[in-house]
């Protein structure tokens, strides 16, 4: 996941900031001019909160100067009514549990039609497929099924099917609702252990 957070985050974050800046690539930025990025990390995951890696940003984690866990974000949307806004994440994650998918499927045509095809063009990867920049081994498949997304089994498993399956509950969850931890639009659940990366944020 290193090789989409800084394709698909990192990298347009920080073309945008250099744009509004006045400073687009490859111009240097002057030392003393930056911007300030929040970013909403809380603290079930202080270990994710890092300083930006250019000197024209600088991280801020506002729900971890207060003190905020997952939990208190939620009490809060809660009591403003929007005790259902879902958790961040890409809209073509591999993380995804198969509500989520369910969900992109039934609900937004458009974004379903989207990962499908994202989920066909990344079958064979490329040249530089993953984080340390070395050609993709095998077929890549969004879905834990390792089939085509359109085909992947995302609709509910019985208890039943779960018990011929031999799934354990655990499993269970977390096929059906994704991996526990969220994502940011800074960090995400494979960002452990990154590779020194260019002024993009892309792996060197």
């Amino acid at each position: 996941m290193q090789r989409s957070t800084g394709e698909y985050k990192i990298k347009p974050i920080k073309r945008q900031v250099r744009e509004l800046l006045g400073y687009p690539y490859p111009q240097r930025v002057p030392k003393d001019i930056f911007v300030e990025q929040w970013v909403g990390i809380s603290t079930d995951e202080f270990h994710r909160a890092k300083d930006a890696d250019v000197r024209y940003m600088r991280n801020r984690h506002p729900l971890i100067d207060l003190g905020w866990s997952r939990t208190d974000c939620i009490r809060y949307l809660a009591s403003l009514g929007l005790a259902d806004t879902p958790k961040s994440s890409c809209l073509g994650c591999p993380f995804h549990g198969n509500a989520q998918w369910r969900h992109i499927r039934d609900t937004s045509p458009s974004e379903w039609a989207d990962v499908v095809d994202f989920d066909a063009a990344i079958r064979q990867g490329n040249a530089r497929a993953n984080a340390s920049g070395n050609r993709l081994l095998g077929e890549a498949f969004l879905h834990r099924s390792r089939v085509p997304l359109s085909e992947a089994p995302i609709d509910h498993v019985t208890a039943a099917e779960r018990a011929a399956l031999q799934i354990a509950a655990d499993d269970a969850d977390e096929l059906e609702n994704g991996v526990v931890d969220g994502c940011s639009p800074w960090a995400c659940r494979g960002d452990a252990d990154a590779p020194t990366q260019d002024d993009f944020g892309l792996a060197t």
